[in-house]
């Protein structure tokens, strides 16, 4: 078994436990999360690349003033000042989504494609040599 073979396959297994993470946070979020408005007050630049990041503002139930910058990704980007619909936790706002597909269900296909890719490269490595 080549090294290529063993880190193709170590990366497919770490994209695969990230994606069924947020699967399992998404979940959470449907089933128990609070449903709010949140306002688009920025976008910053990802301290990985040129993407940039949207914060967005929020009141949580307590009454506290919350922003959130979790959403990452090209594709991503939401206009300042536009509104948008964000659940998140009730004892956790800081897990808040936007209530778009892309900015839930998307980045768990993606991850989930690019865990595939890598278990396939594995595959390929490990007949091809």
């Amino acid at each position: 078994m080549s090294i290529g073979t063993v880190m193709c396959g170590a990366a497919a297994l770490l994209l695969f436990a990230a994606a069924l993470r947020e699967i399992v946070v998404v979940r959470r979020l449907r089933q128990r999360g609070t449903r709010t408005q949140g306002l688009v007050v920025d976008n910053v630049r990802d301290s990985d690349g040129p993407m940039w990041v949207p914060v967005i503002a929020f009141t949580d139930q307590r009454g506290y003033r919350v922003e959130s910058p979790r959403v990452r990704g090209s594709g991503m980007g939401l206009a300042t000042g536009r509104e948008v619909g964000v659940v998140y936790l009730p004892h956790d706002p800081q897990t808040a989504r936007v209530l778009m597909w892309r900015h839930t269900v998307g980045p768990v296909v993606f991850t989930f494609f690019g865990g595939i890719v890598f278990l396939g490269a594995g595959v390929w490595i490990a007949l091809a040599g």
